[in-house]
């Protein structure tokens, strides 16, 4: 009689359960965000924590869970280009404030770039875990494209993004209810820099301004960063 880890090792069956095990975790997730909206509970830290629960439970491995939802992964490129509907319809604004806007963006990305490398290397982190981290302030496809190229393992640098965002989501919640940002412009990019697609996802609920820029800045910053990770890494090894 077969085990349950041999019925799992079934690529089909191991693709149909883990696939389902997240989405359904997910939207209980979000059911419950919605029933309780509170910031420890948003759906993007709290899914992850249950679907590693469930992982320990079964005792099974990360790379049996990544091969069976890495469809889901490659979702998330359409899912990044959808970003630019409300990008093109607040294009007036972006035209006016674009140096600014620029100036951010590159400030933003290299600040998230070497201040990865610092934590990482003050910790004691070694050479592929740092490379791994360094992406970590950009959106999912993005940071595990870089990942690859500078020498990261990009399956854990999408685990690095999730939390980044889930993290800079709530922090930026916090930020803006406690400091006075008048403008929708600095309220957008401050979710798009630090919490990239979690960041620009919670930006939209706060206004459609704060969407459009956050998107922009979300999809600017990865460009940025694809360009600019590798450079950082070689002068930082």
């Amino acid at each position: 009689m077969q085990t349950l880890h041999q019925i799992l090792a079934e690529p089909a069956i191991q693709t149909l359960f883990w696939s389902a095990v997240t989405i359904g975790l997910y939207l209980a997730a979000k059911r419950a965000h919605r029933c309780w909206p509170r910031r420890w509970l948003m759906p993007l830290a709290v899914a992850p924590l249950l679907v590693a629960m469930v992982i320990l439970a079964l005792h099974a491995s990360y790379s049996d869970y990544i091969g069976g939802t890495r469809w889901l992964m490659l979702l998330l490129g359409p899912a990044t280009v959808a970003f630019a509907v409300p990008i093109y319809q607040q294009r007036h604004l972006i035209r006016r404030h674009w140096p600014v806007m620029l100036v951010s963006i590159v400030i933003g990305g290299l600040t998230a770039v070497i201040s990865s490398w610092a934590f990482a290397t003050l910790v004691g982190l070694d050479q592929t875990l740092r490379l791994s981290l360094l992406p970590r302030s950009i959106s999912t496809p993005f940071a595990m494209e870089v990942s690859g190229d500078i020498g990261g393992v990009p399956d854990l640098t999408a685990i690095f993004v999730v939390v980044t965002g889930a993290i800079g989501a709530v922090i930026g919640d916090l930020i803006i209810a406690r400091l006075p940002f008048a403008s929708a412009l600095a309220r957008g990019a401050l979710f798009g820099i630090g919490a990239h697609a979690a960041g620009t996802a919670r930006a939209h609920q706060v206004g459609r301004t704060e969407g459009a820029v956050a998107g922009l800045v979300m999809v600017l910053i990865g460009l940025v960063s694809v360009l600019a990770a590798p450079l950082v890494a070689h002068v930082l090894r």
